[in-house]
């Protein structure tokens, strides 16, 4: 037990320090996740206030600082106080003589390191679809996850807001394709993670993009604000557009849906006016049956 509390500690305290390190530019600065983050959010904001799509919205549109809490909470917060949790799991696994190469389907050590990337990066866009709808065809899942769909107004930041449940489901599945690609280098997961936040940025973002052919393989705000639609297809009753970075999931499973591109459409879902309006209020939303 007490090997297990020192694991637990340990990692709580490698994140925290991390994270300060990161914040006093005591860290690579491409390996800064902090003001990688900042930096990426600042560029975007940006582009919204010089590009915007809907021009009648405001610079700081609807909810935009309990976005702007999410930030903080979800990329930096909840990441330290649940990193011990994920460092006690490993280490019951490996009690059992399990570790990450346990379940290694592909060694991608003789590959390039750019066709490495990309293979990361498709395998796990892949499984961070799926998981993404999931947590729209299962009710319990659905709960926490109405609380990303709350939102009344797109913008960059809205691509923040998320309940912490959805980490305790992504992460494990995002390590599981980490554990079935032998070669990859922890150190390039960086390059991954940046790349996907500038996207998932830009699918939320108050900018028309659409990218021309390349839509069918990127996700983009066009096909994004649809996924956030407040009325649905019939035959798509659970959603449409489930793309995290890439779109042609949703090509290739007969998932996307673009009807107009005027980007004027009622966003939420039926029953959101009674999403709690406070963010610790939303913290423990779908703890507890809704009403």
């Amino acid at each position: 037990m007490n090997t297990y509390l020192e694991a637990f500690y340990n990692a709580f305290i490698n994140s925290a320090t991390w994270t300060w390190n990161s914040i006093t530019f005591n860290t690579p600065i491409h390996q800064n996740y902090f003001w990688g983050l900042i930096i990426i959010s600042l560029v975007v904001w940006f582009l919204e206030i010089v590009f915007p799509w809907r021009k009648e919205q405001s610079i700081f549109r609807k909810d935009f600082w309990l976005d702007a809490s999410y930030m903080f909470f979800n990329f930096f917060i909840f990441t330290i106080i649940i990193s011990g949790f994920y460092n006690v799991l490993e280490l019951f696994f490996e009690s059992f003589g399990l570790t990450i190469t346990s379940f290694q389907l592909i060694n991608l050590k003789h590959l390039p390191v750019w066709l490495e990337l990309v293979v990361f990066f498709v395998l796990l866009d892949f499984v961070q679809w799926f998981t993404h709808v999931m947590l729209h065809r299962f009710e319990f899942l659905w709960q926490f996850h109405k609380v990303h769909h709350s939102v009344k107004q797109m913008g960059f930041a809205a691509h923040l807001r998320y309940h912490w449940m959805e980490n305790i489901l992504y992460k494990p599945l995002k390590l599981l394709a980490v554990m079935l690609i032998g070669g990859f280098e922890p150190e390039q997961a960086f390059i991954v993670h940046f790349a996907a936040i500038t996207i998932g940025h830009l699918n939320h973002a108050n900018i028309k993009l659409s990218y021309g052919p390349l839509k069918y393989i990127f996700n983009n705000p066009v096909m994004h604000l649809y996924h956030h639609a407040y009325t649905l297809p019939k035959k798509h009753k659970h959603g449409v557009n489930y793309g995290i970075s890439l779109s042609i999931w949703d090509y290739i499973f007969n998932t996307n849906y673009i009807p107009e591109a005027s980007g004027k459409i009622t966003l939420g879902y039926s029953g959101d006016s009674k999403m709690p309006k406070n963010f610790f209020r939303q913290l423990v939303f779908g703890l507890k049956k809704q009403s």
